[in-house]
Parts: structure tokens; C-alpha cells; sequence
């Protein structure tokens, strides 16, 4: 059996935002990749790559990390360490934060189960779960929170909130839609170019009361107590423009950003109130999070180390 060897780049080795920008250029490569027996990993805040040696050999890692300086990782222990604190959220920009767990799973199930980097990436998830569980190392200040706190700060003394409109029907705004965030407005509108699909996967949220809206519909008065939420990296120019032109007609208190890389420019929202990810508004609340957890970073790596001592029989049967 080959040895197992990983490359990587992520946030802490360049901006986010050309992180972002990176890996959504490289995301669609996931498939074939799993083809060839290696796993992709891309977040909006890295790209990395695992496999076996010769697996890895085969493919173009200069188109992979084009522009970047990358970092190898060789062992299936070493690898499995590095996956399970990603998957506790040890290396994310927000840390603590539960989303990139769901990434990592999604991003193994191209592969075949067969593969050793398939099997030591399932036990890498499981092992970051479980100590990220035992050591509490759970962000304060999750996505969620720090819309819900953006929310609170434009509605004070008492004022109420009249709808919620939730820009995407993927993953993040799907958890933000059950997270109840928007329990405090009036109504909850889901805003998705495919309402028939949408509609199938709400089935099952039977205490959840939504209504479905298409950009385009956006807009029809102006709505200066509602907040728009953007949940989507699925924009394309046409995209972009429809939904820039209906939020100018609809002149929310707040748009709030959660895209890596920005679905509106300076130049559309010019006249409204816009807060992205990269916002120094947003990025406090990122800075309040971190300094909480970060001093229970060596406790959390120290307990998934812990862990994998007592997984190395199996680890050892995996690769050879």
C-alpha cells in the first residue's frame, strides 16, 4: 500500500477573500479528482488535496494551487490529525464554528468507501466531532449569532421587524431558516430561483412557516423595517444583477452577506446598508469569538491526539 499524502493552503496562508475567490474556481475539479482516488477538500477558506501517492501523481497540482505556496502532509496519522481539528473548527475563520463539518462529509461522499483516505477521513470527522463535543469548543458567536446581534442592533428601543428574506436555499440558510432566526419578524421569505425544488425540501419542516419568493419579485414596495440575509455562493452576472436591481427597490434596514466572496459590489448597494463578511462590523464579532476559544485550542488538539493514539491499530490495518 502507498503512503498517504496531503497538500494544502488555506486562510491563515493568504487572504480569506482570495481563498474564497481560489476555491471556487477550483471546487468543480471534485468530481474527477474522486475519480482518481483523491480527495478534494475546498471550503471558501481552503483547497487541499489527499490521496495516495501514486494517485496523486497523476494529477496537475500546479493548476490546483495556481498562484499559491502549498504545504505537504504525509502519514495517515498526520493526515487524520490535521482533518479532525478542521472538522472541530480549529482551523476555521470563525472557530468553533459547526458548518465545516457538513463540508468535509459532503466532500468524502464522492469517493469510493473503499479507499483508505475515504475511511481515514470519516474517522477524521468523527474524532473532531466528538472532541469538539467533549471540549465545548463551540463558537459564541456562530454565523446565526452574529446575524441575529446585526438584527437586534437595527431594531432597538422596541421597534419591530417586519419580514426576514432569506437569499438562498442551500445548506446555510436552510440551518439559519431552523435556527429561528427569524421568529422575531413578521414573516420569512425564502428567496430561490427554484421554488418547485425548494418546496420538496421543505416538506419535512412542518413547524416551519415560509414563504417562497423568486428575485425577480422582490421589490414590489419598499420595505425599510425587513433585512435581507444572503446565503448563497451560486451568483452568476444575470443573477447578480436582478437581485441587485430588486434590493434597490426594496431598501432594507440591512443586507447582511454571508457569501465568501460578495454577491453585491460597492457600486450596487451604494445607497444601502450592506454588511459582508469582510466588514469591519462583522469581523468584530469574528475577533469578540476567537479570543474566547482560542485559549482552548491546545486542549482541544491535545484531546483529538488522544484519541487518534487509541485509533492507531486501525489506522495501521487502513493503509497497508
Amino acid at each position: 500500500m502507498s503512503r498517504l499524502l496531503g497538500l494544502y493552503v488555506d486562510h491563515q496562508m493568504t487572504s480569506p477573500l482570495a481563498m474564497a475567490q481560489h476555491s471556487a474556481k477550483i471546487k468543480p475539479l471534485a468530481t474527477d479528482l474522486a475519480r482518481s482516488g483523491v480527495l478534494l477538500v475546498t471550503t471558501c477558506l481552503r483547497v487541499e488535496i489527499y490521496g495516495e501517492e501514486p494517485a496523486l501523481r497523476t494529477i496537475d497540482s500546479s493548476t490546483i494551487f495556481s498562484g499559491f505556496s502549498c504545504e505537504h502532509i504525509a502519514g495517515a496519522v498526520p493526515i487524520t490529525q490535521r482533518l479532525a481539528e478542521i472538522a472541530s473548527g480549529a482551523h476555521s475563520q470563525i472557530l468553533g464554528e459547526n458548518y465545516v463539518t457538513d463540508q468535509l462529509a459532503n466532500a468524502i461522499e464522492r469517493l469510493d468507501p473503499n479507499l483508505p483516505i475515504f475511511q481515514i477521513a470519516r474517522l477524521a470527522i468523527d474524532i473532531g466531532r466528538a472532541s469538539r463535543e467533549r471540549q465545548r469548543f463551540i463558537a459564541s458567536f456562530n454565523y446565526d449569532q452574529i446575524v441575529r446581534d446585526i438584527i437586534a442592533d437595527r431594531f432597538q428601543n422596541g421597534e419591530l421587524p417586519d419580514r426576514l428574506y432569506m437569499v438562498g436555499a442551500g445548506m446555510l440558510g436552510r440551518e439559519f431558516i431552523r435556527s429561528g432566526v427569524g421568529e422575531r419578524f413578521r414573516s420569512t421569505v425564502v428567496v430561490t430561483r427554484n421554488p418547485k425544488n425548494l418546496r420538496k425540501r421543505l416538506r419535512p419542516w412542518t413547524d416551519i412557516e415560509v414563504s417562497l419568493m423568486r428575485p425577480a419579485e422582490i421589490g414590489s414596495v419598499r420595505e425599510p423595517r425587513s433585512i435581507v440575509v444572503i446565503a448563497t455562493a451560486d451568483v452568476n452576472d444575470e443573477y447578480q444583477a436582478i437581485l441587485g436591481n430588486a434590493l434597490l427597490r426594496l431598501e432594507p434596514r440591512t443586507i447582511v452577506d454571508l457569501s465568501s466572496i460578495p454577491v453585491l459590489s460597492a457600486e450596487a448597494v451604494r445607497k444601502l446598508n450592506y454588511v459582508s463578511m469582510y466588514d469591519e462590523e462583522f469581523l468584530r464579532f469574528i475577533e469578540k469569538n476567537n479570543k474566547h476559544l482560542a485559549p482552548q485550542l491546545s486542549v482541544l488538539r491535545s484531546d483529538i491526539e488522544k484519541t487518534l493514539r487509541t485509533a492507531q491499530s486501525y489506522l495501521s490495518v487502513t493503509t497497508t
